[in-house]
């Protein structure tokens, strides 16, 4: 990990250290770190410009000046304005260059910080993965099979490596927090309008802010006391409100609606960090999500994905190729959008946002997983619609409802992709929720992992019975991992086959029962490291086992806990899952 931005900042006013060496250090790390990942950059600045960006801030010092974040160098996500250099919002034909620098950028340069170039993006923002990019899918850092998280994924990465100490990015759903947690980062998203987005290509613009994501509490505050205020030249700016919270009750959600989407890891986290929270003096209070869950749902599935479309109406009309095809599948969603349906979502998000209010009167914060699990790049790939929406499940409705929010680590997977809980307040709080950060940080309680890590390229042949079949809801789990299919076949005649009561997506359970039959299964080969991650990810009360096939080998498969059947339905008869599938049309 690199300096701090505090720490740079105070060693280049003393004259401990030069801007210049400084700038030149960032170069190298730069530089080497391109071999790793190559896709974190869309536009690096030329080494001689930075180098005199540089300069120019160690003159300032010479002469007397007081610069906040002197020599601090930072990276740029693809959506904000710099100007000198091409803005592009991850879409090569939608590039501009812009005339003057975004507020926020304008500001940082102001108190000395030094950029050095432009990070790589889900394509206009649109994501939470990092993988909807021409110029590359920036991984996680410490395990790079899995997703840096998005939209501002190559911001995080840039951060996370120790290129730079700070970078900006943006968030409207959790791109400002999503890959925070990967990535073991704080990622602070202020409250709508206390940073300016003025030179902020939009996504949603009523609701966009310009994040930043830091190794420390300490670097969001110093960055928040440079930037934050009024702007004049956007619409949006607000004047700044700070509210004090003393954060001593903490709401969390219900236990029926912690979800982790078979994530044993993420949910073992979570409670970790609730206990955590207990330590540290906090009352947790069980609040009904239901109200957040509803407006988060409007972001997408209600109007709002029109404000998206509206954003880049233009460049969607006479460039549409030019788009990246997941991203256009949701942008062109907005187009059948009436004004009806707007002012309709629009009164009920203000109904929704009473209800929000209200909470506040029982709680100063809420606490919730940022993300409530991480996926492969693949299985992103596989299913990019519906694994991405998965990861917003606690960050959508932040900023429709007005709310502020820090995204700090909470521990790591097994695998070293990182799990992290954000700390969400009332509008303004934002000082508030970076000083708790600091108490949940201090004594660096989660240490990050190694960078790198190797992979075991040995194969393992697993039975699948059920949802995991060719053609059915999970079976992307498979070809995701690079799955080849071996035989469709059937278990010798000892198996019994229920339908589990209240499984999403309707799943089997399979039981070996000297009185059962033979059940049609399929047969898949995968690496050793898919199996593996694969076994992992299995959910309670199901298991991977070893059963036995009809030809009388044994290979891994599918198999369930005695629970498993309570409630649910014997369908043995049938003779697999598919045929149960087509009684039930």
């Amino acid at each position: 990990m690199t300096e701090t931005a505090t720490a740079i900042a105070e060693a280049v006013s003393s004259g401990t250290t030069r801007a210049e060496a400084v700038a030149e250090a960032a170069l190298a790390r730069i530089a080497a770190y391109a071999a790793i990942q190559p896709a974190v950059w869309i536009h690096r600045l030329p080494e001689a410009d930075v180098l005199a960006m540089a300069r120019a801030v160690d003159a300032r010092i010479a002469a007397g000046e007081v610069l906040p974040l002197a020599g601090v160098p930072f990276a740029i996500k693809d959506n904000i304005d710099l100007a000198g250099a091409p803005t592009t919002a991850g879409c090569p034909d939608f590039a501009y260059d812009p005339a003057r620098s975004a507020g926020v950028v304008a500001r940082l340069i102001a108190a000395g910080a030094v950029p050095v170039g432009k990070t790589n993006l889900d394509q206009f923002a649109t994501g939470l993965n990092g993988t909807r990019s021409p110029y590359g899918a920036p991984a996680c850092v410490f395990n790079r099979a899995y997703v840096s998280g998005g939209s501002s994924s190559g911001s995080a990465v840039a951060v996370a490596a120790g290129l730079v100490p700070i970078s900006l990015g943006t968030d409207t759903a959790g791109s400002g927090r999503v890959p925070a947690a990967f990535n073991g980062l704080i990622g602070f998203k202020p409250t709508k309008g206390r940073w300016s987005t003025a030179g902020l290509v939009p996504a949603c613009r009523s609701i966009d802010c310009i994040t930043v994501f830091a190794h420390d509490a300490a670097d969001a505050a110093l960055v928040d006391a440079v930037v934050a205020g009024h702007d004049g030249d956007d619409p949006w700016s607000r004047e700044k409100a700070d509210r004090a919270l003393d954060l001593s009750r903490v709401g969390v959600p219900l236990p029926h609606q912690r979800q982790f989407f078979g994530d044993a890891a993420s949910e073992r986290l979570y409670a970790r960090a609730l206990d955590r929270l207990v330590a540290m003096g906090a009352e947790l209070v069980a609040i009904d999500l239901a109200p957040l869950s509803e407006a988060a749902r409007l972001l997408y599935d209600g109007p709002w994905v029109a404000e998206r479309t509206a954003a880049i109406a233009e460049f969607l009309a006479d460039h549409p190729d030019s788009i990246d095809p997941t991203v256009r599948t949701i942008v062109e969603g907005g187009l059948g959008r009436s004004a009806v349906e707007a002012f309709r979502g629009i009164y009920r998000l203000a109904e929704l946002k009473q209800q929000a209010d209200a909470l506040w009167g029982d709680i100063d914060a809420l606490c919730l997983p940022t993300a409530p699990t991480i996926y492969r790049l693949a299985e992103m790939r596989a299913a990019p619609i519906a694994l991405n929406s998965n990861l917003g499940l606690y960050t959508n409705f932040v900023n429709l409802l007005d709310m502020a929010a820090i995204a700090v680590p909470a521990g790591w997977r097994g695998n070293d992709t990182g799990f992290g809980v954000t700390l969400i307040g009332p509008a303004w709080t934002d000082r508030a929720l970076i000083a708790m950060a600091a108490r949940w940080c201090a004594g660096d309680p989660y240490p990050h992992p190694p960078l790198d890590l190797e992979t075991k390229v040995e194969t393992v042949h697993l039975a699948v019975v059920g949802a995991h079949l060719e053609g059915m809801p999970l079976h992307w789990q498979l070809t995701s991992r690079n799955a080849r299919h071996i035989a469709t076949t059937q278990t010798a005649p000892s198996y019994r086959l229920y339908a589990m009561a209240d499984s999403v997506p309707p799943k089997p359970a399979l039981i070996h029962d000297a009185t059962g039959a033979a059940i049609a299964v399929e047969v898949y080969e995968l690496d050793m490291a898919a199996f593996g991650s694969f076994v992992a990810e299995v959910p309670p009360p199901l298991a991977i086992g070893t059963v036995t096939l009809a030809d009388g080998s044994t290979v891994k498969g599918f198999v369930a806990e005695p629970r498993a059947i309570v409630g649910a339905t014997d369908i043995t008869d049938l003779g697999g899952w598919r045929a149960f599938i087509a009684s039930k049309a």
